[in-house]
């Protein structure tokens, strides 16, 4: 009985971590279809990459900026329909429901498919939309994080660990009433 228990235990943990496991995974290990920095309208895709080389040369982000400061945007038409119309990029301050733009970088073409831009941001939240000129106009809207803590994501990756934990004090809960581990550790004595 104990023993089944303890196997049980021990396949749920494994089935927990192995489950949690693949959400370690970060932004650069995953399909242009699954990474969180990509939008899609249609069937026309953009990247987003934000970059702050005064504090780290090589970090790049995507919608959670750990400092304030001045940060590179750069975003990559990734699909070649959108290099042939005019793009442009706009920034703006979420300010309790107001806006105020930071930066805006005109409607434009981009044969190479990349936009860049740079502002100063400071702690707090901001969207980025990015708006192709074409018929009808396709806008993509991503929202920043600067120095902010995303709670959801920091519980999400407290979840497999707790519950981990939680099953493995269950079992040795079961074990010491069972009797069977006092009984172990007596005969260990004698």
């Amino acid at each position: 009985m104990v023993r089944q228990s303890i196997k049980s235990a021990i396949a749920a943990c494994v089935l927990v971590l192995g489950a949690y496991a693949g959400t370690a995974l970060g932004h650069g290990r995953v399909s242009l279809e699954e990474d969180t920095c990509v939008r899609q309208v249609g069937e026309n895709m953009v990247h987003l990459s934000a970059y702050q080389p005064q504090f780290d040369q090589a970090g790049h982000y995507c919608t959670d900026i750990p400092v304030a400061g001045d940060t590179y945007l750069v975003i990559d038409l990734v699909d070649q329909a959108l290099r042939n119309m005019p793009v442009s990029m706009k920034v703006m301050r979420e300010d309790a429901g107001e806006s105020a733009t930071v930066t805006q970088i005109n409607a434009d073409y981009y044969p190479d498919g990349v936009i860049s831009g740079i502002g100063t941001l400071d702690k707090g939240l901001y969207s980025v939309v990015v708006t192709a000129e074409g018929i009808p106009p396709l806008n993509y809207h991503y929202r920043l994080r600067v120095e902010m803590v995303d709670y959801g994501k920091i519980a999400r990756a407290w979840t497999g660990p707790v519950i981990a934990l939680l099953l493995l004090s269950w079992l040795i809960y079961k074990l010491i009433q069972s009797g069977r581990l006092r009984g172990w550790f007596g005969s260990r004595r004698t």
